[in-house]
């Protein structure tokens, strides 16, 4: 089973009590509405899954199914996050699980094609839709429900509002009983144990959200970082930009053989696939201070903000005005 563990030399931290919750503004602009059966079609015919998900072996043991570059208003936004699996000598262990029960059901039927062993944890690395929304599909296994100490907070807030906004992605009819949160709660550093394969959690202070958990595969160094870590695709502030960058500092000195993102390809030189990240969330930070300082409106922030970064990022025009919108206000209140 699993408890706390002194198998990683991390440093140990205590979420903040009053870090913010799984924004409704960020997931309201961005969410998508089955307004009738020929939408509803749209959206199970786009980018359909097959029955088992198509899995990428990254290390021995460590499945990766790679999200596609979508919005999360786009048809086909439920398959866009990194999700996985991985094996132990006694049970499985699955890393978030998509976007919608479907995907939820197509990730456990790649499990089943590559292992018969129980699968025991189903772990989240944060509350967003597109990690969280697959995790009823895993019910049936009775797997423990793994995540970050705020996680649960996260989702009751959110409960009602994506039983009704992300309706045409859970089983019909849906009801708030599929948004599952966790039984294992994690608030600092954990040990899950998949039988001679040892898991090492670790949850962050307010950073991409207030319930980033990240999860090292201590058998072949392979690092989950969730939406810590976004390649390629725009990262989405839910959190704080400065706590996210103080996360990123912190895992630039972790010695990993390789990293998941939550978004984008693998990679095997995490400080260096840190940089871009990190150069837009600073560029983001001094731009809107700047654009305060100077008694910029929202508006002109949005325009004139890190602009030249527009070109190195997918998704620019849906998230860089939300991420701008959202660091003002915070900003603001200081």
């Amino acid at each position: 089973m699993g408890g706390r563990g002194g198998r990683l030399a991390l440093s140990v931290r205590r979420c903040d009590a009053g870090a913010l919750l799984v924004s409704a503004a960020l997931l309201t602009s961005a969410a998508p509405t089955a307004n009738g059966p020929a939408q509803a079609r749209e959206l199970r015919g786009v980018a359909a899954v097959d029955a088992a998900l198509a899995v990428r072996e990254v290390a021995p043991g460590v499945y990766v199914h790679f999200g596609q570059p979508l919005a999360l208003d786009a048809p086909g936004h439920d398959d866009i996050a990194n999700i996985g699996f991985i094996v132990g000598e006694r049970c499985v262990a699955v890393i978030d699980t998509g976007g919608s029960t479907r995907i939820g059901r197509a990730l456990r039927a790649a499990v089943r094609a590559r292992s018969r062993l129980p699968i025991c944890y189903v772990i989240n690395t944060h509350g967003h839709v597109d990690h969280v929304l697959g995790n009823s599909a895993f019910r049936p296994d009775g797997a423990q429900f793994v995540g970050h100490s705020q996680l649960a907070a996260a989702l009751n807030r959110s409960r009602r509002f994506l039983v009704q906004q992300y309706a045409g992605d859970l089983d019909q009819p849906p009801t708030p009983g599929q948004i599952i949160e966790p039984g294992i709660k994690v608030q600092e550093d954990y040990d899950l144990d998949l039988g001679r394969r040892h898991l090492a959690l670790h949850a962050w202070p307010l950073a991409h959200s207030d319930c980033d958990l990240t999860m090292l595969d201590l058998k072949t160094g392979t690092l989950w970082a969730g939406d810590l870590l976004f390649r390629g695709r725009l990262p989405a502030v839910d959190g704080s930009v400065r706590g996210w960058l103080a996360a990123l500092d912190e895992l630039a000195r972790w010695r990993v053989r390789r990293t998941v993102p939550g978004h984008g390809p693998l990679t095997v030189r995490l400080a260096a696939a840190l940089e871009p990240e990190r150069g837009y969330l600073r560029a983001l930070d001094s731009g809107v201070r700047a654009a305060l300082a100077n008694g910029s409106s929202l508006q002109q922030a949005i325009d004139q903000v890190a602009a030249e970064q527009a070109s190195r990022w997918s998704l620019w025009s849906v998230t860089h005005p939300r991420n701008v919108a959202r660091v003002y206000q915070q900003m603001q209140w200081q």
